[in-house]
């Protein structure tokens, strides 16, 4: 009975590695997903970015942007049109689909008439004043965390898939992530994101997302920094769509000359 007993924990124990196998390679199949959602050649539009603080007092920021996918390259550049503190202040990103690479990005700031690039060592910096880390600007690939699933729920009517990712590298700003992913349009309809303590540090909400042309896009984002009580939110409009970006327009000249 005893022999018994040990093969029936054994089997018991195997099966649940095989669930748990299963599992994580479900779990970094939607990760993919989300990452390979289909955005288009190129897209523009204007950005409003709004600072509210633990006063509820706000701040609005106005930004023209223009991203263009091509080959293993993402390019993303953010012009500040207004209020005139941050005018003319520009924000360049490079993502590589590439294993391992890490992203290329620059701001240039026209009070000191220079462009500074952000290093690795910077990347956890708040951009602008906003809740978002110039990390959180760029485009993760999957492959730079582990990821499986914790649970399903049904969020603001949805029916979402709650995975949990953790960085393969140590001393990443976050010790987790937790995402609700939308698995009939590949939308992470909200993420949590947690400091290197493991204390829930902000939380990212997809507000409004919409199909635009065949693609479906993310229009109205909320950033709330649970331990500052800052919040971000950041709305899309004017959207266009595989209109022919030059690729001359992703420079440090561009950015220093403006639009």
């Amino acid at each position: 009975m005893k022999a018994l007993y040990v093969s029936v924990i054994s089997l018991m124990t195997l099966l649940g590695s095989v669930v748990t196998a299963e599992d994580t390679k479900n779990a970094v199949k939607i990760m993919q997903n989300v990452y390979d959602r289909p955005t288009g050649k190129d897209m523009s539009g204007t950005l409003t970015m709004t600072l509210k603080n633990s006063r509820g007092d706000l701040r609005i920021r106005s930004i023209k942007q223009s991203i263009k996918s091509e080959k293993a390259i993402e390019k993303k550049l953010m012009f500040f049109t207004a209020p005139a503190d941050v005018r003319n202040t520009s924000f360049m990103s490079w993502s590589y689909s590439e294993p391992g690479k890490n992203d290329d990005q620059w701001i240039y700031l026209p009070a000191l008439k220079r462009i500074k690039r952000i290093s690795s060592s910077g990347s956890g910096d708040y951009f602008m004043g906003s809740d978002f880390t110039y990390d959180d600007l760029g485009d993760r690939q999957p492959n730079e965390d582990t990821h499986k699933i914790i649970g399903k729920e049904t969020v603001d009517g949805k029916k979402c898939i709650i995975v949990e990712s953790k960085s393969v590298n140590q001393g990443y700003m976050y010790s987790r992530t937790i995402t609700w992913v939308i698995d009939s349009v590949w939308i992470g309809l909200k993420k949590e994101f947690y400091d290197e303590q493991g204390e829930l540090l902000k939380t990212l909400q997809v507000k409004e997302y919409k199909q635009i042309n065949g693609y479906w896009t993310v229009l109205n984002t909320e950033m709330y920094n649970a331990q500052k009580d800052h919040t971000t939110i950041m709305k899309l409009a004017d959207v266009k769509f595989d209109t022919g970006i030059s690729d001359d327009l992703f420079s440090e000249r561009t950015m220093q000359r403006g639009l």
